[in-house]
């Protein structure tokens, strides 16, 4: 595996980079970066409805349970066609359905939690910057790691350790 990883290095950089692009442009357009969560989010829910439906017939067809996937697979698809219908408002429920778990979830998040049920509008914002400012961090972390993997890497092809 550390050899796999040495020897390609470069993809970690470039996860890196685009992660820290990714961050950056949460940061300078916040919006865009809202609507591509929900598209994203959208995309998901419809492919992940698709397959519990074929999971659930699948199942069926082995004279097993398939109630579950089935009712799973139409709300998935359901969730996933209002997500790209209504954007606006799937981006104030997901808020608020993150708020709620916050505050279900622990003491230090209820603040953060209140803050999303009560304000979503900026509980959206804060969101997209969280995401934004994790996507940095990760990705100047990825960069650290290809480049001390890009040394090893040299280090190797001339034939040295240490």
């Amino acid at each position: 595996m550390a050899v796999v990883l040495v020897r390609n290095w470069w993809a970690l950089a470039l996860r890196g980079a685009l992660a820290v692009l990714f961050g950056v442009a949460a940061f300078v357009m916040p919006g865009l970066t809202l609507v591509v969560l929900i598209a994203l989010f959208g995309a998901y829910a419809l492919i992940d409805g698709v397959l519990a439906i074929v999971a659930g017939v699948k199942a069926a067809e082995r004279h097993e349970r398939f109630g579950s996937f089935l009712w799973r697979g139409v709300l998935g698809i359901a969730t996933g066609l209002v997500a790209f219908i209504l954007p606006g408002a799937t981006a104030v429920v997901l808020t608020l359905i993150i708020g709620a778990w916050a505050i279900v979830t622990g003491v230090l998040s209820v603040v953060f939690g209140l803050i999303l049920v009560v304000a979503p509008g900026v509980g959206i914002l804060t969101l997209v910057w969280i995401i934004g400012g994790y996507a940095v961090f990760f990705g100047l972390i990825m960069l650290t790691l290809a480049f001390r993997l890009r040394a090893r890497h040299l280090r190797n092809a001339l034939g040295t350790t240490g």
